[in-house]
C-alpha cells in the first residue's frame, strides 16, 4: 500500500479510537435547581454510569439535603450561584429542575459558555422567552432539548410508525390526547414544587401548561411540525380552594386543514393517565399507556405491546449524551427539538389567550 495512504489510514484510526474512548466516558452533567418533582429522573439513574453529576446549583440550601444526591455528589460540588458552578465545574451539559420561567435565565448563562441544556417540559412560559432562547441557540451554537416523559414511550413511536410509514389507518382526521392525574397537591408533590407549579407566572399556568404541553408536543410531531390554523381553549377551576391562582382543567382544540386535535389536560382525573387516540379514515390507534396499544385496521382490532425502543432513543439522559457527543443529530421535527417546542409554547400561549377572550386564536405561519 502507498505509504501516504498508510499514514492517513493510521491517523484516521487513531482519531476514531480517541473519539470512541471519549464517547465512552460519562457525560459531565450539571444540575440547575432542585425544586422540580422530576428530579427523581436523575436520582434513579445515578448509578448507571453513562453520566456523572459534576456540579449542582441551587439557591435554597435546604434542598441540598437530598440523601441520594449527596451520596454521589461531594459537598464541594454544591453551589448557590449558577455562574460559579458552571465556571468551576465546566459541565458538558446542564439539566434544569427549576421553575419554567427561569429556564431562560439558566440557558442565558449556559449559552455564553457553550454548554448544552436540557429542560423539563415545556420549553418556556411565553413566546417572548422562547424566541430569546432561539436567539441564544443560534448565536452560541448550543443545543436546547426539552424532555417529556412521553417522548420515551414505545407506544407513541409505534403509533407514529403505523401512521407515517405503514399508512395503517389512512389519513388522520382526529387526535385525542388525555393527560393528567388527580392533582399535584393530591398526589403529594413537595411544597417547593407546588410553590411554583401553581403560580401563573413561574409555571405560566396550571394544568393547561403542566399537562397541555404533552398533547401539543405529540400533535406537532404527528403533524410533521406544522402549526395549526387556530387554537381554541376553555380553562376551568374545578378546585379553586386548592388552586386559587391557576386553572386545574383545560380543553384545547387545535384546528389543522384536515385534522382536529383535542387535548384534555387536567388535575382532576380520577387516575393518572397519558394516553392518546388517533383516528384515520380507515381505522384507529389507541395508545393506552407507555407500551399497550389497540389498533383497528382492516376491520379488525388487534391488541399488543409495543417493542422497547433502542438505545439511546429510549431514555432522556442517553439521548442527551448521544446528542452532545455527536452520535445522533436532533432533527427539527423531533419531540425534543427546539423547533417543535417553540411551537408548543406558541400554542399554549394562544390557548390561554383564547380562554381569556372566548375567541378562536389564529396563528401566524
Amino acid at each position: 500500500m502507498n505509504p501516504i495512504k498508510i499514514l492517513f489510514l493510521s491517523i484516521f484510526m487513531s482519531v476514531a479510537v480517541i473519539a470512541s474512548a471519549q464517547n465512552d466516558k460519562p457525560l459531565r452533567l450539571g444540575v440547575a435547581g432542585l425544586s422540580h418533582g422530576h428530579l427523581w429522573e436523575v436520582l434513579s439513574r445515578l448509578n448507571r454510569g453513562d453520566f456523572e453529576v459534576v456540579g449542582v446549583a441551587e439557591k435554597d440550601t435546604t434542598l441540598w439535603n437530598n440523601k441520594m444526591l449527596r451520596a454521589k455528589v461531594d459537598k464541594e460540588s454544591f453551589f448557590q450561584n449558577l455562574d460559579e458552578m458552571l465556571d468551576k465545574k465546566k459541565p458538558e451539559a446542564v439539566i434544569v429542575y427549576e421553575d419554567i420561567y427561569d429556564h431562560l435565565r439558566v440557558i442565558e448563562a449556559c449559552a455564553q459558555r457553550g454548554i448544552h441544556v436540557m429542560v423539563e417540559k415545556p420549553l418556556a412560559t411565553t413566546t417572548a422567552q422562547a424566541k430569546r432562547i432561539e436567539e441564544l441557540v443560534r448565536k452560541y451554537h448550543i443545543m436546547v432539548l426539552t424532555n417529556y416523559e412521553t417522548t420515551w414511550y414505545p407506544s407513541n413511536h409505534k403509533a407514529y410508525e403505523l401512521v407515517k410509514n405503514e399508512n395503517a389507518i389512512g389519513r388522520i382526521s382526529r387526535i385525542n390526547v388525555y393527560d393528567g392525574h388527580q392533582g399535584p397537591a393530591e398526589i403529594g408533590c413537595s411544597p417547593e414544587f407546588l410553590r411554583w407549579l401553581t403560580d401563573p407566572v413561574l409555571n405560566g399556568g396550571g394544568a393547561v401548561v403542566d399537562f397541555g404541553c404533552y398533547g401539543v408536543n405529540l400533535s406537532t410531531w404527528l403533524m410533521n411540525g406544522e402549526k395549526p390554523i387556530s387554537v381554541y381553549a376553555t380553562l376551568k377551576q374545578q378546585k379553586p380552594q386548592v388552586y386559587p391562582k391557576v386553572d386545574d382543567d383545560a380543553t384545547i382544540v387545535l384546528k389543522y386543514p384536515n385534522t382536529t386535535t383535542i387535548i384534555m389536560a387536567s388535575w382532576n382525573w380520577p387516575i393518572s393517565r397519558k394516553d392518546m387516540h388517533i383516528y384515520g379514515d380507515k381505522g384507529y390507534i389507541y395508545q393506552d399507556n407507555a407500551t399497550d396499544m389497540r389498533v383497528y385496521a382492516n376491520k379488525k382490532e388487534t391488541k399488543f405491546s409495543a417493542e422497547a425502543l433502542p438505545t439511546p432513543y429510549n431514555d432522556s439522559f442517553r439521548y442527551l449524551k448521544a446528542a452532545v457527543r455527536g452520535e445522533l443529530k436532533v432533527k427539527p421535527t423531533d419531540l425534543s427539538s427546539l423547533e417543535n417546542n417553540m411551537i408548543v409554547v406558541e400554542i399554549l400561549e394562544a390557548a390561554i389567550k383564547s380562554n381569556k377572550t372566548g375567541k378562536e386564536i389564529y396563528l401566524k405561519k
